[in-house]
C-alpha cells in the first residue's frame, strides 16, 4: 500500500533510483516474410527462404520508431533489454544506455530467447514490457509470463490478429509514455491470437485464441481485434464485384489484395484468387498469382496499374497488415489516385466510426495516403471515408 501511495502522488515507483523500468524485447525476424509473400515468419526454413528472396528485416526500424517517442522521458526511465538485435541495438540507436541482460547467439535468435527474455523482465520487475513482433511473439510472451506484468506490442509481424498491439510503432511509444508517467493507468485483458501459418499458405485461415495479456489501454492508440466477414455480406460483395468489373479497362493492371471481398471480384471474372495473397489481373485474366513485392515492381515497369484493396474487419487497416507485398515502393509507383478501396456496409459498421488505418513502414507514404478516400460499398454506391496513420 505504501509503494502504491508513493506512485500515485509522486508519479514514481518505490525503487531507490526513482526511475520507471521499461522492458524491451525485439524479435529481429518478425515480419520478414511479408513483402516476399510468405504470409509469416515462423520457422527457420521460412526465415531462410525469406532472406534468399531478398527480405529485409524491419523490426529494428519499427522498434526505433517507438523508442523515439519514449525519449521524452529518457531521464526518468531505465530500459532493461536483451543483447544486440533483441533490443540493445534499438535502445542505443535512440540514445539510451540500457541494462542488458541474458545472452543470445547473434543472428540465430529463437522463440526460446523471447520466452527467456520475458521471464527475466518479470523477475526484474519492469513496469511495462514493450515488445516488437507479431502474433507468434505475443504468444511466446504469454507462454512465458501470462499476465504477470503489463505488456504492449509494437506491430512488426505479418498477420497481427491479436489485440495486444498499438495502432503503429509511434502509438506504441506514445502509450508507453502515458502509462509510465501515470497519465494512463487503466489496464485491460487483451486477446492473444495466432494462426497456423502452414495452413494459411494453403489458403486456410485458422485462428485460435491462446490466452490474454494485460495491456495499458487508450482506445485511439490500440488496434482492434480482427473480425471475420459475416455470411450476410455475400450480396453486398456481389454488388461490389459488379461495380468494379464495370470500371475495369484492358490497358491497366489490377493489383488485387487479400480478402473475401476482393475474392468476390475475381470470382465474378471466373478467376481463382488466392484468399490471403496478392494477385494481378490484366484484360480479365490472371497476370500474376500470389505475387511478392519484387514481382509487382517488375510488372509495374511495363504498365500502369490500379490497386484494389479491402480493410481488415474490426481493425480497419488497408495497408500494412497481411498485404505487405503491396509495399511503399509499389504504392508510390501506382499513386494514391489509382487506389480503389472496397468494403461492405457490414465491414464499415464493424469499425464503429473509427477511420481506416495505414501502417506501411514508410511515414511519408502513410501521410500521403491519409485524408479522405472514396470507398465502393455496392453497385453504383460509394461513400467518403477517412484514412488515418
Amino acid at each position: 500500500m505504501f509503494l502504491w501511495y508513493i506512485y500515485q502522488f509522486t508519479g514514481k515507483s518505490g525503487d531507490q533510483s526513482g526511475k520507471r523500468k521499461l522492458g524491451l524485447i525485439v524479435n529481429p525476424i518478425a515480419g520478414i516474410g511479408g513483402r516476399v509473400g510468405l504470409k509469416g515468419s515462423d520457422g527457420a526454413e521460412i526465415q531462410k527462404k525469406a532472406l534468399e528472396l531478398g527480405a529485409v528485416p524491419q523490426s529494428l526500424n519499427r522498434a526505433v520508431q517507438a523508442l523515439e517517442r519514449v525519449t521524452s522521458i529518457k531521464d526518468d526511465l531505465e530500459i532493461v533489454t536483451y543483447p544486440s538485435e533483441m533490443g540493445e541495438d534499438a535502445a542505443k540507436k535512440c540514445g539510451f544506455d540500457p541494462l542488458v541482460v541474458g545472452s543470445i547467439r547473434k543472428g540465430k535468435t529463437t522463440s526460446e530467447d523471447t520466452r527467456n527474455a520475458a521471464k527475466e523482465m518479470l523477475r526484474l520487475g519492469v513496469d511495462l514490457l514493450l515488445f516488437a513482433g507479431g502474433d507468434g511473439t505475443a504468444r511466446d510472451i504469454y507462454d512465458a509470463i501470462g499476465e504477470g506484468i503489463p505488456i504492449l506490442g509494437i506491430p512488426t509481424g505479418v498477420k497481427i490478429h491479436s489485440a495486444v498491439f498499438a495502432v503503429n510503432p509511434r502509438s506504441a511509444g506514445d502509450l508507453a509514455v502515458l502509462y509510465l508517467r501515470g497519465s494512463v493507468y487503466d489496464t485491460r485483458e487483451a486477446e492473444v491470437m495466432d494462426i497456423d501459418e502452414e495452413a494459411l499458405r494453403q489458403g486456410i485461415v485458422s485462428a485460435k485464441l491462446y490466452g490474454y495479456l494485460r495491456i495499458p489501454f487508450q482506445k485511439r492508440l490500440i488496434q482492434g481485434l480482427k473480425t471475420p466477414s459475416s455470411g450476410g455480406d455475400k450480396e453486398a460483395m456481389e454488388a461490389i464485384a459488379c461495380e468494379i468489373m464495370n470500371r475495369m479497362k484492358d490497358d491497366r493492371l489490377y493489383i488485387i489484395g487479400p480478402g473475401t471481398t476482393t475474392r468476390a471480384i475475381t470470382s465474378k471474372l471466373g478467376l481463382n484468387k488466392t484468399l490471403i495473397g496478392v494477385d494481378v489481373v490484366l484484360k480479365g485474366k490472371l497476370a500474376g498469382t500470389d505475387v511478392n513485392e519484387a514481382q509487382l515492381l517488375k510488372l509495374l515497369e511495363e504498365r500502369n496499374a490500379k490497386i484494389i484493396i479491402t480493410p481488415i474487419g474490426g481493425q480497419g487497416y488497408i495497408f500494412g497488415r497481411g498485404n505487405q507485398q503491396i509495399s511503399p515502393e509499389v504504392i508510390k509507383k501506382v499513386g494514391r489516385d489509382n487506389i480503389i478501396v472496397v468494403a461492405t456496409p457490414d465491414k464499415i459498421d464493424s469499425l464503429r466510426g473509427r477511420p481506416f488505418l495505414v501502417d506501411t513502414g514508410d511515414q511519408a507514404v502513410d501521410r500521403m495516403l491519409s485524408g479522405y478516400m472514396r470507398v465502393v460499398t455496392g453497385y453504383n454506391e460509394q461513400i467518403i471515408y477517412k484514412i488515418s496513420y
